[in-house]
């Protein structure tokens, strides 16, 4: 392993670490949220005022950060896959946690996932020299990354506006593939971010130019939009299915981001090129076996007192008063009938 590889992969450990952690933690906030108030997942935002979701956000901060520095000293092929890592940690803690029961295959899958991270910092290639943000900028406006990056606006744009509000609550693929799709652009940005913070510290002062700011806009922006389905997708489906799933398509999507961005395989052996793929194929197995052992949260109670969304509560509400009115009126038709009655007699 390289040098600047092996710092990175501790950071990268170190960061999956607290960012598993952090699912659990706020998962605890949000839950005791929705006790008091609508759910995240229709709009609440009773979760801002629950201290242990403010813990498991500085948790999952501090796991950023740290993730944030790996970028700047290891490929995001090698940093991103390692991510497997904190579905290891979630697992264990929401089996301890929130009762999210971890079976025998569930620990198999765990082991597949380390065994295919092991392999993937085996044959991780080596971090490209950058000397400037310019250096970054242009391969950001090759003709091939701005394709892709107009591809996957224009999905986020339409599962944001089409598919979130139709299928959101019952397809889990809906607010993950949004916090998946941008968090590849996130990671980009926030690579070169880290370079230029470093070239800055090394005595190059890289503020000046105007792709650093630009690159920190983007960065910021999707940061906040993922963090906002992120938390829909806790709040309405077990967490032992959202990470898993979040980590296959968010590190495919990276990984795809990085190859055509950065030309993370160009130089590389066909044999370590292969090998790499075949660890991801492996971590992919394993979290896929965490995914289908884990049992599935209950059913949310649909009684008029639970936070429902709005379409719900109205749709319910609506229906009893319907019926009331059709008894009231079919009362009065069988009134006006004796009378009538009466008065032919």
């Amino acid at each position: 392993m390289y040098s600047t590889n092996l710092t990175g992969f501790l950071l990268a450990v170190i960061s999956s670490a607290f960012i598993g952690s952090s699912f659990i933690i706020k998962k605890k906030g949000l839950q005791r949220a929705s006790r008091n108030g609508p759910r995240a997942s229709v709009g609440g935002y009773g979760y801002l005022l629950q201290p242990l979701w403010w813990v498991g956000m500085i948790t999952m901060i501090v796991g950023e950060i740290a993730n944030f520095v790996a970028y700047i000293y290891a490929p995001a092929v090698l940093v991103t896959p390692l991510g497997a890592l904190s579905i290891i940690v979630s697992a264990v803690l929401a089996h301890f946690m929130l009762k999210e029961k971890l079976q025998r295959m569930g620990i198999l899958g765990c082991f597949l996932c380390i065994v295919g991270s092991i392999v993937i910092v085996l044959h991780a290639p080596e971090e490209r020299s950058l000397n400037s943000v310019q250096e970054i900028w242009q391969l950001a406006i090759q003709p091939a990354f701005i394709l892709y990056t107009a591809s996957i606006l224009a999905v986020t744009l339409f599962l944001i506006l089409y598919c979130a509000p139709r299928y959101g609550h019952t397809n889990i693929f809906v607010y993950i593939g949004i916090c998946s799709i941008i968090g590849s652009l996130t990671v980009m940005s926030v690579k070169a971010i880290g370079i230029a913070i470093k070239l800055t510290l090394e005595g190059s002062n890289q503020a000046v130019y105007f792709q650093t700011w630009i690159f920190a806009t983007v960065a910021v922006s999707c940061i906040i939009t993922q963090l906002n389905y992120l938390n829909m997708a806790l709040d309405n489906f077990n967490t032992a299915v959202v990470s898993p799933i979040y980590y296959a398509l968010f590190t495919s999507f990276t990984i795809l981001a990085s190859a055509i961005m950065f030309k993370d395989y160009s130089g590389q052996s066909i044999s370590s090129i292969t090998s790499e793929l075949c660890g991801f194929i492996t971590v992919l197995s394993g979290t896929t076996i965490l995914h289908c052992t884990r049992e599935p949260d209950p059913p949310v109670s649909t009684d008029l007192h639970s936070p429902l969304s709005p379409k719900v509560s109205w749709y319910i509400q609506g229906n009893g008063e319907s019926r009331k009115q059709k008894e009231e009126d079919g009362s009065t038709f069988n009134l006006i009938t004796v009378i009538r009655q009466d008065h032919f007699k």
